[in-house]
């Protein structure tokens, strides 16, 4: 399916379809249809809008975000500490080994700082790869262009506003900057071309838990045959308590991840 988009010269059509595909636009369009329904047959337009509603908060609450991502996604664990050291150990072994970011989105300008800015995401991404780096001695990597959401907007690559932010801020430089990708499968596409040349075997992949699975598969697909080996580095990693009461009231840190988690899923069905 996204082969097909992007042939059609569909692709920067995507965020528009991903925002009317995900919560909460179809259970707000399940209610309407309740409603309408209602006038005709009383008894199932009500339970149309009552299962509207249902869904909306069910898929609110981070009880339902961590079943969800357990048994949909099933994503990677956190980096324990045994593996942190083998990464060390690696690069004092003078092996050829890397710490890739990927990109979460950018803010083309953020009036607090008087520069365009890398978003929450990205900024936690980031930080826990540099994070990596200086307990590893790995080099350092971050990938990302201009995402499609922003369109034909003339602004700055993200890797670059990654690079101002890893320099300045962290202290801790870029050695590689991949400013084209638009979208994951790019970010693979361009990442591994560039590991190739500099002869990298093995990557640590920085990213979101939730957005791991998809990554992973994309940059094993866009390295088929070279060799090179990709391991996952999550983070915002779920932790969240079943039995917790609050686990199971709306909230909109609930809604917007198991948005993402939804988002994460679809790319995985259409293919993305």
């Amino acid at each position: 399916m996204n082969d097909l988009l992007t042939l059609l010269g569909g692709a920067a059509w995507k965020p528009q379809i991903d925002a009317l595909l995900l919560p909460p636009v179809p259970f707000i369009v399940l209610m309407l249809i309740g409603t309408r329904v209602a006038f005709a047959r009383r008894g199932w337009g009500w339970l149309l809008v009552i299962s509207g509603a249902l869904l909306l908060g069910l898929c609110s609450t981070m009880g339902f975000a961590r079943l969800l991502s357990d048994y949909a996604l099933r994503p990677p664990a956190a980096l324990s500490h045994e593996r942190v050291e083998a990464w060390r150990a690696a690069v004092k072994a003078r092996e050829p080994v890397a710490i890739l970011v990927l990109g979460g989105g950018s803010r083309p300008f953020s009036p607090e700082y008087g520069v365009s800015n890398l978003n929450a995401n990205s900024l936690e991404r980031l930080r826990y790869g540099v994070w990596l780096a200086r307990e590893t001695g790995a080099p350092l990597g971050y990938s990302g262009g201009v995402g499609w959401a922003l369109g034909g907007a003339v602004v700055t690559p993200e890797a670059q506003i990654a690079a101002r932010i890893a320099q300045q801020e962290f202290g801790r430089p870029l050695k590689w900057a991949e400013e084209r990708s638009r979208d994951t499968r790019e970010n693979a596409i361009y990442s591994v071309a560039l590991f190739k040349e500099q002869g990298i075997r093995r990557v640590l992949l920085v990213s979101h838990q939730r957005h791991l699975p998809r990554a992973l598969r994309a940059f094993q697909e866009a390295a088929a045959g070279s060799g090179i080996v990709f391991e996952a580095a999550p983070v915002d990693v779920m932790n969240t308590m079943l039995n917790a009461p609050m686990a199971w009231l709306p909230s909109t840190q609930g809604a917007l991840t198991v948005r993402e988690i939804a988002h994460e899923l679809m790319g995985r069905w259409f293919g993305a």
